[in-house]
């Protein structure tokens, strides 16, 4: 169909508008991705889908066409640890850089994707580049251990395309939505991501299961996956699909953690990121939880009980 019809489902306001299938939704995403259709539809496709918010079976419909379209990363012996990074920093330091590093200290690999989608903001990428570490050009096996990390153009040049209309009409689209929940992964992978408005947990959730997907879900810092440093999140990890409760929220806000570097900038964040693992100053306890639950998340991957009750699940559906 073509997306002229969508946008006359979807574009009715906020009252009127109605939801479309999730082959639906991959069917328009598709299009939009593709290129085929014009600059004024994406606008229009953009703009319907910020008033109107998604379904989860919309959402399930975008995640498809995005699939079927991205380069993926080879399988690894380890579940790839994937980092979504899109945000940067605004007021405190982009805290992913020094997360990533962390994690593939564990012996994990770790792939972090991301591009500019705000003009202001310190990006993650520019950290790690400060730090040795260059962008991929594109797809390739990720040692264990190893940081990697990849500009969006470089997994689909019509995703990117899409997320940059932010730069015009300076609102998020259904793009921003897809990337925060995109592993492009050919095998085993553990995607950490976050969510900033509890509105949508619901919806993410749903998304989770139905997916079958293995995540890891928290509050995040400033849009970044990065855990605040001054507070401890509610952690939810899902194992194909199915939800484990690993953390409650703990009340509180620290009104300063020790060795935080104060600047935003990308060299003052790399030279901190270098001297905390070099264990010159700590690590902040926020972000030392974080990677402690990313590391009993892939356990419980691999475990066999776990994928035993995942089954006996199933069996009872």
């Amino acid at each position: 169909m073509g997306i002229g019809q969508y946008i006359k489902e979807i574009g009715r306001g906020k009252e009127g508008a109605r939801a479309i299938t999730r082959e639906q939704a991959c069917d328009l995403f598709g299009q939009v991705l593709d290129g085929t259709v014009t600059d004024l539809e994406i606008g229009a496709f953009c703009l319907a889908m910020r008033i109107k918010g998604e379904t989860t079976d919309e959402m399930m419909g975008f995640l498809d066409a995005t699939h079927a379209r991205v380069a993926a990363f080879p399988a690894t012996a380890k579940p790839v640890i994937v980092l979504p990074s899109y945000n940067g920093a605004r007021r405190l330091p982009v805290l992913t850089p020094l997360l990533a590093l962390l994690i593939a200290r564990e012996g994990l690999p770790v792939l972090m994707h991301g591009m500019r989608t705000e003009a202001r903001r310190v990006l993650a990428s520019d950290v790690l580049s400060a730090l040795g570490i260059a962008a991929l050009d594109s797809p390739g096996a990720i040692p264990a251990a190893t940081v990697a990390h990849i500009e969006t153009k470089s997994l689909h040049a019509g995703l990117a395309r899409l997320l940059a209309v932010r730069e015009v009409v300076n609102l998020r689209n259904p793009g921003h939505s897809v990337v925060k929940l995109l592993a492009p992964c050919a095998g085993p992978s553990l995607l950490v991501t976050s969510y900033t408005h509890p509105e949508y947990l619901d919806m993410l959730h749903e998304t989770f299961s139905s997916r079958r997907m293995n995540v890891l879900i928290s509050r995040g810092l400033e849009g970044e996956v990065a855990a605040d440093p001054r507070r401890h999140p509610r952690y939810d990890a899902f194992i194909d699909g199915q939800r484990h409760v690993l953390a409650e929220q703990q009340p509180g806000t620290l009104t300063e953690v020790p060795g935080l570097v104060t600047g935003i900038d990308v060299d003052s964040t790399a030279r901190w990121t270098q001297r905390v693992l070099a264990g010159d100053l700590p690590v902040p306890d926020a972000i030392a939880q974080q990677v402690a639950h990313i590391v009993h998340t892939v356990k419980l991957m691999e475990s066999p009980v776990t994928n035993a009750i995942v089954a006996t699940a199933e069996h009872a559906l």
